[in-house]
Parts: structure tokens; C-alpha cells; sequence
């Protein structure tokens, strides 16, 4: 996956598909749960390629699946906002 090689290109990308979700008309609950199926398939699948996603798969793997909805929730907000800047 070249797109998660770069950690402004992999928010970008996330931030164009959930405003995407969003105009489809998903609601907020769908997205987070996507997100935490997104988050273990990484983790399952994917090995970091940057600083910040080494971070976010150490966060994950001594996560409890609360925390790990927290996480997931943060990076779609994240991601959502920066949209909006």
C-alpha cells in the first residue's frame, strides 16, 4: 500500500473516504465501527511505514477494545478536521 507510506497522504486518503461516507449519508457510529474494523486489519495485516503509524500500531496492540474505539475515533476526527482547515 503506497498510500500509508506517507503519513500526510494516509490522512488525506482517510479524510476524502469518510467525507465521502458522510455525503452517502452513514452516520457517525458506522464510520467510527469502520474505522476500528480499518484499524484491526492494519494491525492484523499491514506493518507501520512511518513514525506516526509505528505509534498508532503500539497504541492498538496493548489496547482494550474501548481504547481501540477511542484511538479509531480519534484518527477520524482527526481526520475530519483537518478537512475542514
Amino acid at each position: 500500500m503506497d498510500i500509508i507510506e506517507n503519513w500526510q497522504k494516509w490522512t488525506s486518503f482517510l479524510g476524502q473516504n469518510v467525507a465521502k461516507a458522510e455525503s452517502a449519508g452513514m452516520s457517525q457510529k458506522v464510520i467510527q465501527e469502520a474505522a476500528v474494523q480499518i484499524g484491526e486489519y492494519l494491525a492484523n495485516n499491514v506493518d507501520p511505514k512511518n513514525e506516526q503509524e509505528r505509534v498508532l500500531s503500539e497504541l492498538w496492540s496493548v489496547a482494550t477494545d474501548n481504547e481501540k474505539q477511542s484511538l479509531a475515533n480519534c484518527v477520524v476526527k482527526l481526520v475530519q478536521n483537518r478537512k475542514v482547515q
